[in-house]
């Protein structure tokens, strides 16, 4: 039986992960800083990854390790800069540092970001793309990218690299979705206007948490994977507008727009969509989701 250890799993990639990681029979080992708020999972310690002492608690001894644990945002990074560093990147090397200390034999799996690229218009990405960090919480993604392969050039340690864009969807509670999917559905569904900075015309790969997750399984445990970088691709690139459109009319609400916060214009992307051959190349995934069948589904159940 494959043992894994997700360091993180009361997040929202962590606890699909245990889900599916469970439901193809892999014995989990979990940890997060807050108490287990889930119920599938066995195995579990509250930990801060900030301490070094509190990771030597944990058992390195699995097939692999998902460094899931971080805090995430754009704007907000440039004020809590110090709790990013230290979390994102302190945390990171705590773990990467046990790993070598301990002999694991583990695979180390990582979730990057689509921050991590120059936005190009109507361009899909490929893992070569130029990269464009505008926010701390982008360059601690780059940082960790990067702390991966030198502990591999160092220590051997293997790992697999895994940028992604947008998930949406949710097959563990009541709530739709989270993030951007989530923020646009929470206003329909209260009946209010959906609002959008600009004219919505940014683009981004759009990818059901099920098909995210699917596919950092099925690579994870693929020989050919091995400390490479792949991009989770999916059926929809869309713009923010078009999505917002398709939320609008199912709901029918209004969509309103507005002119951007000089800060918020200043770390926008661009255009963020993805080239996924790479990935496909080696697991010919075939997705599960669309995002207009999903939320057609949640209308109906709302």
């Amino acid at each position: 039986m494959k043992k894994a250890l997700i360091i993180g799993s009361n997040g929202y990639i962590g606890r699909h992960l245990a889900l599916l990681l469970k439901q193809q029979g892999v014995d989990i080992h979990a940890c997060d800083i807050h108490p287990q708020s889930i119920d599938h999972i066995n195995q579990y310690q509250s930990i801060d990854i900030t301490s070094k002492e509190a990771v030597e608690k944990l058992n390195f001894q699995v097939d692999s390790v998902f460094i899931l644990a971080g805090l995430s945002g754009t704007k907000i990074g440039l004020t809590k800069y110090r709790d990013f560093l230290s979390i994102n990147e302190l945390g990171f090397l705590n773990i990467l540092h046990r790993i070598q200390e301990t002999n694991s034999p583990a695979r180390v799996i990582f979730p990057s970001s689509r921050l991590v690229y120059e936005g190009q218009s109507n361009t899909l990405l490929n893992e070569e793309a130029s990269q464009e960090l505008k926010t701390i919480y982008a360059v601690n993604k780059w940082a960790c990218e990067n702390y991966l392969k030198i502990f591999q050039n160092s220590y051997g340690i293997p790992y697999t690299i895994f940028r992604i864009c947008v998930p949406y969807g949710n097959l563990i509670d009541n709530t739709y979705s989270y993030g951007t999917i989530g923020f646009l559905l929470g206003k329909a569904l209260k009946g209010e206007a959906i609002t959008l900075y600009g004219d919505g015309q940014q683009r981004r790969t759009f990818t059901h948490i099920e098909d995210v997750c699917q596919q950092m399984i099925e690579a994870s445990f693929h020989p050919k994977s091995i400390n490479e970088t792949y991009n989770i691709g999916s059926k929809d690139h869309l713009s923010l507008l078009e999505v917002a459109q398709k939320i609008a009319s199912i709901y029918q609400v209004n969509i309103s727009h507005s002119d951007w916060p000089e800060l918020d214009l200043r770390i926008e992307s661009g255009d963020t969509i993805f080239d996924d051959s790479k990935l496909q190349a080696i697991i010919n995934y075939p997705y599960r989701h669309e995002f207009k069948d999903w939320l057609q589904k949640v209308a109906n159940i709302s």
